[in-house]
């Protein structure tokens, strides 16, 4: 979903994007880190560490992550995950955006390092837990409740550092139900993550990983291994479809969310708009795949972006046609969400 979160940071208004757009960028970085297959995990997790320490202000010990931006050797495995250009530069001018953190004012550099705490946290227990997986030897998080606090750890937190930047910044003073807005924006992020799970299911697998929860794998008579043949998809669907309906309602949290804020805040509404309804399109998508067939990238065109673009600008005047957008959505238990997180 990087697509349509550049989208959205191109959106929104003057007087978070800044911040938003920081807090994006060090994600990146610290993204980048944990991804970069050709460096072992441990030298992974010390890097992290020593971003995660300096983000926190605990150290001002330099940062060098040469290492990390090195192209891939040509003897490299094809699936082996390497920095791309742009994120090259993000890993070799750290300090710039290290620099840039350090000179925000006190209660939004607190925000920030909030949210980047746990993010980070969230990399460095995903590099722990798939520590030796590979295509033959694939690890299963072992239960849903994992996936779940997975998914806050790197995407949620994402919702709540949004939503609290929104209301310093924004609408301060406009009355909300407050745990209610704060749920609906972890569950937005969840959702999010969620999906881009349920898409690369098959690239991931090709590294070791799988985000499907082995005891429910083992329901339908399954292990991580056998979802690398393609032809076990209709015996995997059932379980593949129960997490579809999660992100859905998930982002049917996150279309409320939207709907929530006031009015007034079109930006605003429009940059969580996008990424709800790619996100919505991607899971119908999926319901219909070759979820398993790593040559079936499921992916959302750049024309079908620019007609969801369009269509919200000009249903937004009208209310009725605006909310319409998403339809239809599952119902939401919010009760239920808000006691969870």
């Amino acid at each position: 979903m990087s697509r349509s979160f550049y989208l959205t940071l191109r959106v929104l208004p003057a007087a978070i994007r800044s911040q938003i757009g920081l807090a994006y960028l060090l994600a990146r970085t610290t993204d980048t880190i944990a991804d970069t297959e050709l460096v072992p995990v441990n030298e992974r997790l010390a890097a992290l560490a020593a971003l995660r320490e300096r983000i926190l202000g605990k150290t001002s010990t330099p940062l060098d992550f040469r290492r990390f931006a090195e192209p891939a050797a040509p003897a490299a495995p094809h699936h082996a995950s390497t920095a791309s250009p742009a994120e090259r530069v993000l890993l070799l001018r750290v300090e710039e955006a290290l620099a840039v953190l350090a000179a925000r004012d006190t209660a939004d550099r607190q925000r920030i390092n909030d949210v980047l705490d746990t993010i980070t946290g969230g990399q460095e227990l995903d590099l722990r837990r798939f520590a030796g997986a590979g295509e033959r030897a694939i690890i299963a998080l072992p239960t849903a409740a994992d996936l779940e606090d997975y998914t806050y750890r790197v995407a949620g937190c994402v919702g709540e550092f949004w939503t609290k930047m929104c209301r310093a910044h924004l609408f301060p003073d406009v009355r909300l139900d407050e745990a209610r807005l704060l749920a609906n924006g972890i569950r937005f992020g969840k959702g999010l993550q969620l999906v881009n799970i349920l898409r690369d299911l098959p690239k991931d697998l090709r590294t070791g990983r799988c985000y499907l929860p082995a005891p429910e794998l083992a329901t339908c008579g399954l292990t991580p291994a056998d979802l690398l043949d393609p032809a076990c998809e209709p015996r995997l669907r059932p379980v593949y479809d129960r997490w579809l309906d999660r992100a859905e309602q998930h982002l049917a949290a996150g279309w409320e969310y939207t709907n929530t804020l006031p009015r007034g805040q079109i930006r605003l509404r429009l940059a969580c708009a996008w990424p709800v309804l790619i996100g919505l399109q991607t899971l119908r998508r999926l319901r219909t795949s070759r979820v398993l067939d790593p040559a079936a990238r499921i992916k959302i065109t750049r024309a079908e972006v620019r007609g969801i673009i369009v269509k919200t600008v000009l249903r937004y005047p009208a209310d009725a046609a605006w909310r319409r957008l998403a339809e239809p959505l599952p119902a939401i238990l919010v009760g239920d969400e808000v006691r969870r997180l």
